[in-house]
């Protein structure tokens, strides 16, 4: 079976403005760079999620927030910018994970990538941030556990902490939530002390890496910690938070993580449990040229695996 690519020229509606780093020419360096593997992929266009949706882990108050600020084209923060077609677009971006979703259910795969625009992994159950308006995994989150997966294991090795997906599943035992990321770096959350709470305690793992890290440092942690931590939790899917901006090139980040060792992390993570889904959701990655290439990789290994 293909893996599936979900994308939609929607997602270049959500404009940004000149020199923001989360922008549209990142979409279109990729869609450029992976059209050479289109071939050997199931292309699927994304639903729009419901408001319904979209409230199993955000707020009303949150909702409308970005309503208003996309209807009025301003900011939500320093960072995180609305234009009149975001709120619109946000819809498609948390309904990628769903379609993909309902696509492995229907038996047309088991590994999806959705390319999807604006990101989500900071978006708390209360505030949009970091760029990222709904929380995109965490929606799926949600509709997965409504239609049958009951347990999900997130991982997270965007650069920086997704500190959204571990706020909304912090005291939630039904999902682990595992996360490499830099040191220090926005939204300075992530410390290994952070550990879960309540009935949550222990399903939450947060491995910071130093500045300047390499390959060698992401992938002891991707080949010794994580295949443990998903044959204990026994996962019915998989979701990542696919952010680039790990790369040694990433203008917002400071590790060495090379093309090669980033490939390295993504034929482990499909290595392990691969008689279960797993869909994986664009998150940073701001040098377009490198960002492409990764997902270029990243599918290139899905294909191979599937």
């Amino acid at each position: 079976m293909k893996p599936l690519f979900i994308k939609d020229p929607i997602y270049l509606k959500h404009d940004t403005g000149e020199s923001h780093p989360e922008s549209i020419e990142r979409l279109v360096a990729i869609y450029n760079e992976t059209a050479a593997l289109e071939d050997e992929l199931t292309i699927l266009q994304p639903q729009k999620a419901t408001k319904e949706q979209i409230l199993t882990v955000h707020t009303q108050s949150l909702y409308y927030s970005v309503k208003e600020a996309s209807k009025e084209e301003r900011a939500l923060d320093a960072d995180t910018v609305c234009s009149k077609d975001s709120f619109e677009v946000a819809h498609y971006a948390a309904g990628a994970g769903i379609t993909a979703i309902d696509a492995i259910r229907d038996g047309l795969s088991n590994l999806a990538f959705c390319a999807i625009r604006p990101p989500g992994h900071h978006a708390t159950k209360h505030n949009s941030m970091g760029f990222c308006l709904f929380n995109n995994i965490a929606i799926a989150t949600r509709y997965a556990q409504s239609v049958g997966y009951k347990r999900v294991f997130v991982i997270d090795f965007d650069v920086h902490h997704g500190n959204g997906t571990q706020d909304i599943f912090y005291e939630d035992d039904s999902l682990f939530y595992f996360s490499t990321h830099q040191a220090f770096a926005y939204p300075g959350t992530g410390d290994p002390g952070e550990i879960g709470l309540g009935k949550g305690e222990g399903y939450t793992f947060n491995y910071p890496l130093m500045p300047n890290s390499g390959d060698s440092e992401l992938l002891e942690v991707y080949n010794e910690e994580l295949p443990p931590l998903i044959e204990g939790f026994d996962p019915d899917i998989i979701l990542v938070s696919a952010g680039y901006d790990l790369h040694e090139s990433d203008p917002l980040a400071t590790l060495d993580i090379t093309h090669d060792g980033i490939r390295s992390m993504i034929e482990k993570i499909l290595s392990i449990k691969q008689d279960r889904p797993k869909i994986f959701f664009l998150e940073g990655g701001y040098n377009p040229t490198a960002l492409a290439y990764n997902v270029y990789l990243t599918l290139e290994s899905m294909i191979e695996y599937s």
